[in-house]
């Protein structure tokens, strides 16, 4: 069955390839200030003011907060996918205002976006290649998992089930980055300080440019995970100052916990999937990896808005400089060279979250069941 299975795949990628350059990208390239400086308004506007609607709704015990929280969770998602566009600067116009916008946005969603965005795109520089890129769940090849105990194996899988996207999530934006600060400086502060006695006239600046940290990899990372962290923190005291501890985090827990659930399940669904292309370096190809290990998603019009045309997502692999603004008008400017990457609607989703394995073998993902009726 195995060998099935590779074979039919290797037949489907048999089939005359495009290249790049058959892709008309460089027209939707241009980005607009004013279109961008619109998109920041309408949805950070919204978002505050959510905010003052579900206090007053929680003061007057009124159930009504539960939708509110509802569409603050769906614009906590847009807040993050306009900072995705930021940290490929292809929102603004100016390298600087995706900086600074995309510093605030981070503020707001609480994840430092430089640090998100450099990991970002050595995610593009490496799609469809599992043995360089992981995915958002880290996932193992088939020879690794198979190593593991029943017991490892089955907490592997519970790990990625999609029941944990939710607690996943709130890790991910509330805790995580708090503590990758502290561990990064546990780590780089006894090193620094032994160094300045050792040598009092080097500058912090200067040592902290050649510390070797595993929580971030140059001083500007460092810079934006330390301001990151003030910023939110001071957020977090000035909002249960002014609405008490109980209400702001009544409220703020599912937004964050929801937002990043939303977030990860599009990014997840859009490289894993069935058939979807994974190689290991020796034999991955760029092209390959885009237009066979990325899947477009077809979403209500109110989730594309909400979204920022993320599921146009094929062509904003192919190039990561045009905004999201112009997405959709480019997917469709190239329809017929993308009639090969995969279509998913949400009823399809579902079928997405098993295929948690790569198989080298095969060169695709497959699912923890289907290894276990092989062997």
């Amino acid at each position: 069955m195995k060998d099935a299975i590779s074979l039919q795949i290797t037949e489907q990628r048999s089939a005359p390839s495009v290249r790049r350059s058959n892709f008309e990208l460089k027209p939707f390239i241009a980005s607009s200030n004013g279109i961008a400086s619109w998109q920041i308004a309408n949805t950070l506007i919204p978002y505050l003011l959510l905010w003052w609607v579900a206090v007053l709704c929680l003061r007057q015990q009124s159930l009504l907060v539960v939708p509110v929280v509802g569409l603050m969770v769906l614009f906590l998602a847009r807040c993050f996918s306009l900072m995705h566009d930021c940290g490929h600067s292809s929102l603004f116009h100016s390298r600087a205002a995706n900086r600074w916008v995309g510093f605030l946005l981070g503020v707001v969603a609480g994840i430092p976006q430089l640090p998100w965005a450099k990991g970002h795109a050595f995610h593009h520089r490496h799609n469809g290649n599992w043995q360089m890129y992981k995915g958002p769940s880290a996932l193992v090849s088939v020879a690794t998992y198979n190593e593991l105990n029943p017991r490892g194996q089955a907490v592997y899988r519970w790990l990625r089930h999609p029941l944990m996207l939710v607690p996943g999530g709130f890790f991910y934006l509330v805790i995580k980055p708090r503590v990758e600060l502290v561990a990064g400086l546990i780590s780089f502060l006894p090193d620094a300080l032994k160094q300045r006695f050792n040598n009092p006239d080097r500058s912090w600046a200067e040592i902290l440019k050649t510390h070797r940290s595993r929580w971030w990899h140059s001083p500007e990372e460092f810079r934006d995970l330390l301001l990151n962290n003030l910023a939110v923190v001071a957020m977090w005291f000035g909002m249960a100052a002014w609405i008490g501890a109980g209400p702001f985090w009544l409220i703020y827990t599912p937004v964050m916990a929801f937002g990043a659930a939303i977030f990860i399940c599009i990014f997840f669904v859009q490289h894993n999937f069935p058939g979807s292309y994974a190689h290991a370096t020796a034999n991955w190809d760029a092209l390959d990896g885009t237009l066979q290990g990325t899947s477009n998603l077809e979403l209500p019009a109110i989730l594309n808005w909400f979204s920022a045309d993320i599921g146009c997502h094929a062509i904003h692999h192919l190039c990561e400089a045009i905004p999201n603004y112009r997405l959709r008008a480019c997917q469709e400017q190239n329809a017929h060279l993308l009639r090969d990457v995969k279509l998913l609607r949400l009823q399809d989703l579902p079928g997405c979250f098993p295929y948690i394995l790569w198989d080298e073998a095969a060169g695709t993902l497959t699912t923890a069941e289907l290894q276990t009726s092989l062997t």
